[in-house]
């Protein structure tokens, strides 16, 4: 029978756990992890009455299959004071169904193929631009590309004062976040006081305020254009009409801009930096791809190359070790449910703890080895395998998200050398929410192939 006695956890002091997880995230969740087992009470964000971190897939299975009236999805705190009141992170129920409705078109896979080509010329052009002995960031190239890609396929802005305008800003406003002042504000909310633009969160709003300004110039233009063959996201999402054929207002555009923002350009950016890093530590994996590029010709169709089983076996490992997000987005107990043998109570938060289920040994046996191989020869379920989270808050950008990477990573190894700069391993340090190489992943470029 299920206990109410709910899940153990760290028994150190609330405040000092939070810093814990702030600073430390990977090695407080390992060690509370090894202690306490599959769920685990883990008072570290947020005040509510229990906070559980889940990771074992039949909990998680519960977690996101459960009847919406027991296990809902509340508006994430945490990122509301990012993204905005009307983010499809922060709403919820009938408001949440309606904005992932009007924003899951653009994401279709059918539409991708639209992007293949512009991707492919990116990731070119900003290679283009190293010389042979060269050292550089593979983050800070892969934040160069998705930019242009959230710029062009997002944004569908291609040049002029506008385009000049907001990338910088966007650059700013992305980097905000891996300042450790900024990122524990994020945690600690009492560090969110605007003490003028010289303060760490008064910087935030001061660089929120100039691209606000930018893209609600952007929003207000292209309601007057003729939008009806363009492709980008935000005019499709400016065409699209709910049920009642009612558009999405300015403020809404506003809040998604920005999530797709963050949500698409900092977490694909330090994936394709992960997957360039185990790439190159792992020399036969790297060459085992090579010959797999090698067979579709020097000019091969994007979604030929997105379509090759050992390129997404490569992203599939890498997104499994290095997850960008370390946790699903919250739900909480509406109604008393039972849990891996715990009954809860209505007011626990439950949160997926995907780094933990990523890293299970009867899931991935050596789970700390990059070993792509494993993804050829079993299919995980959505409960074992979760890197954009699941249930009805599944991410709506994963498909670029896979494509951007998968395009990104396979013209580099197929058309250029590279080798890593560093002995150092690298290891994630946090941004924000999300986690990114913390050295940046320092390469040399030898040339083209």
């Amino acid at each position: 029978m299920p206990t109410t006695k709910l899940p153990d956890g760290p028994r150190s002091p609330k405040w000092l756990q939070k810093l814990h997880y702030t600073f430390q995230p990977l090695d407080y969740m390992a060690k509370a992890g090894a202690q306490y087992g599959d769920v685990f009470n883990a008072p570290v964000i947020g005040k509510h009455p229990a906070i559980l971190f889940v990771s074992h897939p039949v909990g998680l299975q519960t977690l996101f299959a459960t009847d919406n009236q027991k296990i809902v999805s509340p508006p994430n705190q945490l990122l509301q004071p990012i993204l905005g009141d009307r983010s499809i992170f922060v709403l919820e129920g009938t408001r949440h169904r309606r904005e992932r409705k009007l924003l899951l078109p653009p994401f279709h896979r059918e539409r991708m193929g639209t992007y293949g080509q512009l991707i492919r010329e990116l990731t070119i052009t900003a290679m283009g631009r190293l010389q042979p002995g060269e050292v550089f960031l593979a983050r800070s190239l892969a934040q160069d590309i998705s930019l242009e890609v959230i710029l062009r396929v997002v944004f569908g802005l291609t040049e002029g004062d506008r385009f000049a305008t907001l990338k910088p800003l966007l650059v700013q406003f992305a980097d905000c976040f891996q300042k450790p002042l900024v990122a524990s504000a994020l945690f600690f909310p009492a560090l969110q006081t605007d003490w003028g633009p010289r303060s760490p969160w008064g910087y935030v709003q001061s660089v929120r305020q100039q691209m606000r300004a930018v893209l609600y110039a952007e929003i207000r233009d292209r309601r007057q254009q003729d939008t009806t063959d363009k492709t980008d996201i935000l005019s499709l999402l400016i065409a699209a009409r709910d049920e009642a054929n009612q558009p999405m207002t300015d403020a809404e555009l506003y809040d998604e801009l920005v999530t797709l923002l963050l949500a698409g350009h900092e977490t694909t950016a330090s994936a394709i930096a992960w997957a360039l890093y185990c790439l190159h530590q792992t020399p036969t994996c790297r060459e085992k791809l090579q010959t797999e590029l090698a067979t579709l010709g020097p000019d091969p169709d994007p979604l030929a190359i997105v379509q090759q089983p050992y390129l997404a076996a490569v992203c599939n490992e890498t997104l499994r070790l290095y997850p960008i997000a370390v946790l699903t987005v919250p739900r909480e107990v509406r109604e008393p449910v039972d849990l891996m043998g715990y009954h809860l109570e209505p007011g626990t938060r439950l949160y997926g703890c995907i780094y933990l289920t990523h890293r299970r040994p009867d899931l991935y046996p050596n789970p700390d080895a990059f070993n792509p191989d494993r993804f050829l020869v079993r299919q995980f379920t959505p409960y074992e395998f979760l890197p954009f989270g699941g249930g009805g808050r599944r991410c709506i950008g994963e498909a670029l998200a896979q494509f951007e990477l998968k395009l990104v990573v396979a013209t580099i190894i197929a058309n250029y050398h590279l080798s890593l700069a560093s002995p150092t391993p690298e290891v994630p340090k946090r941004r924000g929410v999300t986690l990114a190489p913390g050295n940046g992943v320092p390469l040399i470029f030898q040339g083209s192939v």
